[in-house]
């Protein structure tokens, strides 16, 4: 099971804000659409960091609710990890839990085509842990 995957259930949807949008702004649209990260982009639609629910909640205990006129790019994690479509689950699993993250961008060269979270690569690990108990008992009943 790899990302190609799972975006293929999914889809390639991609919420992102750009860089002078203010927290405010970020945490509406994080709420709105039940997500718990956005991707930053700039300039030609180019992947320039991404902010999640815990770069807000640092911004409000360092600077207390002034935070949330912050800009975005003030306070997003610059440094992306990123996947592609061909990474394995595992692969993924290894990354998000030695980085301590949640959600990765996934990238096609250059081109932004998803994003992955860690309920993602749950939710199809289970589905695939499923599949093989189920045909393993199929094999055992025809034995």
């Amino acid at each position: 099971m790899n990302v190609k995957t799972i975006l293929a259930a999914k889809g390639g949807d991609v919420i992102s804000i750009e860089p002078t949008a203010d927290l405010a702004a970020a945490a509406h649209l994080l709420s709105k659409h039940r997500i718990g990260a956005v991707v930053i982009c700039g300039a030609g639609g180019r992947l320039s960091g991404i902010l999640s629910e815990r770069d807000i909640v640092r911004a409000v205990a360092e600077h207390g609710a002034a935070a949330l006129n912050v800009p975005v790019g003030q306070v997003m994690t610059r440094n992306v990890i990123t996947c592609g479509e061909n990474d394995s689950i595992s692969e993924l699993m290894e990354r998000m839990t030695a980085g301590k993250f949640r959600h990765m961008p996934v990238v096609k060269g250059e081109r932004l085509i998803g994003v992955i979270s860690i309920g993602d690569v749950v939710k199809s690990r289970v589905q695939e842990i499923e599949s093989d108990a189920a045909a393993m008992r199929d094999y055992i009943q025809t034995a």
